[in-house]
């Protein structure tokens, strides 16, 4: 039986096979001709050193004959015998050693660049994919297959594959070699192949179901790591550093229990083949005894032969544990390739269409979205039109709706009734690129790379010159921080920018927007983080940003949306008022309560402080 009929499961590895052919090795298939010839090579010299043997003791211990038989190939003088065999086994070991290493290091440098590829098309299809999706699977998930998944998968199919090859090869190079000494010996050997194949087996199964536990539980590990992380300051504040410490504790406990199951049976497989060949041995020595008694074998092809059984059983030992190991690879393969075939719901059409230059007009037609085919609809019927040069503020109760509507212009999410124009186009029908790059937007924690402060402006403008990065900080009235920092627009914002202040931070994004310079701006809660002074600073700089674009922006103060062209209060996903803000207070409406509450609630706290 074949090792990967061994490993196979209910699907069949020829197609997994064929992929990881075609997507990863094809294109380095002379790097992975080469080591397997390297591999044949060691493997067969293995078996030559070993044949080796029988002339050398004949040769030099026992001089039956006035000249000794190298291989059948060449007869050497008895009495040279002791320079010349020395000399071909030293060869014959030089020589190997050089197969062995340029199979290392061809694998070496096959494998790993296996691995980048995988790691980089694994973040691709994670940085491509729907937020909907991202969303749905914690980023934990993504960190195990890129670090954990991977490189199981390159030791599989390139380590594994080449090592597979040479240990099979040095077997079936060494059972030839028995054969030519004594072929009813070598029959003998041989009745350990079914029980070894049983081995193989059962093994397999028990390691592809560790694997794929250890793999899960990679993912969970990972996930509460990167949560903790990120919520560290809540964990501190709540005095929770015993809990988590205990609920990371269990999940290593539980991923160590599928890592040993697996470690155990690599470890329980070697020794199980190993008594086997032991078996086999007693065998042998028994049956050769008993012919050299009869004077049908003589010492050296014993030795020779004890020689090369003993070197069959540690390669089938080696093959016995790369066995597991190609399992492991195999599951992991699956897992990654189930990852990468996700197709993501958000797809360009084959025809869509460029924007053309200028000024744009977006409009929200009678549009409703829910969340998943079973969810209640977050949006409905929502019709909003916002022209170059004028701001549409949307309010009203959390919940409501308004940052999936924001979520809808730039193709986050598809709407599932209704659409979305710009310039009379739908959405759908533009190319994603080119209407990305006609939307800025900024948040209200905006996101900051690790980076200096001004690669953070020039995100969106990579071949943004200094003095276009340092015009865009000015107009968001950013470049007098960051000039009095020690290095200036150098000065690396440390992780998520948290080396800022938030207002700081608010301002490098509102200067990341200006440089941008899109005609379609989106501000979702931009100030609402912020303390008074760095509001008003921010404020400034937003309006500035405003003039002459078509802007869609949600604020819950709504001092922040008073010389808005048009406000829309949404509800429960509708549009339940429409209006500027003096018509909609004197309506006496749901934004005339809103406006009520934040007035009384000012007035409360000035009497509070008198």
């Amino acid at each position: 039986m074949t090792a990967p009929d061994a490993l196979q499961d209910d699907a069949s590895l020829r197609p997994l096979l064929a992929r990881v052919w075609r997507d990863y090795l094809s294109r380095r298939w002379g790097r992975l001709a080469l080591s397997l010839a390297c591999a044949a090579g060691a493997g067969g010299l293995t078996a030559l050193l070993l044949k080796l043997l029988e002339p050398a003791i004949n040769g030099l211990f026992v001089r039956q004959d006035t000249a000794v038989s190298i291989l059948g190939l060449i007869e050497i003088p008895t009495r040279e015998a002791a320079v010349w065999i020395p000399l071909i086994i030293v060869a014959a070991s030089a020589l190997r050693a050089v197969f062995a290493l340029g199979q290392a290091a061809l694998v070496n440098r096959l494998g790993h660049g296996v691995v980048g590829d995988i790691q980089i098309r694994l973040f691709g299809a994670m940085i491509r994919a729907d937020l909907a999706r991202l969303r749905s699977q914690h980023s934990g998930s993504f960190v195990a297959s890129v670090l954990f998944n991977a490189n199981l998968v390159r030791e599989a199919f390139t380590s594994g594959v080449v090592n597979y090859t040479q240990h099979g090869l040095t077997l079936i190079a060494v059972l030839i070699a028995m054969v030519f000494i004594d072929w009813r010996l070598s029959l003998i050997v041989l009745l350990g192949v079914p029980m070894v194949s049983l081995i193989l087996r059962r093994f397999s199964k028990r390691t592809r179901k560790a694997a794929q536990g250890a793999m899960e539980e990679t993912e969970n590990l990972s996930t509460a790591l990167m949560e903790n992380l990120d919520g560290v300051r809540l964990i501190k504040i709540e005095n929770r550093e015993a809990a988590e410490e205990a609920r990371v504790a269990e999940l290593v406990g539980r991923r160590q229990r599928f890592v040993i199951k697996g470690a155990d049976a690599r470890a329980f497989a070697g020794p199980a083949s190993d008594l086997v060949a032991y078996v086999v041995v007693a065998l042998v020595l028994a049956y050769a005894g008993w012919r050299a008694q009869s004077g049908a074998m003589n010492v050296g092809q014993f030795a020779a032969f004890i020689g090369l059984l003993l070197a069959a059983g540690q390669s089938l030992r080696q093959v016995t544990n790369l066995a597991t190991v190609m399992t492991e690879g195999f599951t992991a393969a699956r897992r990654l390739f189930a990852a990468l075939d996700i197709a993501p719901e958000i797809r360009e059409a084959a025809d869509a269409r460029a924007l053309p230059p200028g000024p744009v007009t977006v409009a929200f037609e009678d549009v409703s979205f829910t969340y998943g085919p079973a969810g209640a609809p977050t949006l409905s019927n929502v019709s909003i039109t916002v022209k170059p040069g004028e701001t549409a503020a949307l309010v009203g109760p959390s919940g409501g709706g308004k940052s999936t509507l924001l979520s809808l212009l730039p193709r986050f999410y598809d709407v599932t009734g209704g659409r979305v124009t710009v310039n009379g186009l739908d959405v759908r029908e533009v190319r994603i690129d080119d209407l990305r790059d006609r939307i800025a937007l900024v948040t209200q924690e905006p996101f900051l790379f690790d980076d200096t402060i001004a690669a953070n402006i020039a995100y969106g403008r990579a071949d943004a010159d200094q003095a276009a990065i340092e015009a865009a900080a000015k107009a968001a009235a950013a470049h007098d921080f960051i000039v009095a920092l020690p290095d200036g627009y150098q000065t690396r914002v440390g992780e998520g920018g948290m080396r800022l202040s938030g207002g700081q931070r608010q301002r490098v994004a509102i200067a990341r927007a200006f440089l941008k310079d899109a005609p379609i701006l989106l501000l979702d809660e931009a100030t609402s983080a912020l303390d008074t002074e760095s509001e008003a600073l921010v404020q400034a700089a937003l309006e500035r940003l405003m003039q002459g674009r078509a802007t869609l922006m949600i604020a819950h103060r709504l001092s922040t949306v008073r010389k808005a062209d048009r406000i829309h209060v949404i509800e429960a996903g509708r549009v339940v008022e429409a209006g500027t803000h003096a018509a909609l207070v004197r309506k006496g409406g749901l934004y005339a309560r809103l406006a009520k509450q934040q007035s009384l609630d000012g007035d409360a706290a000035e009497a509070e402080s008198a």
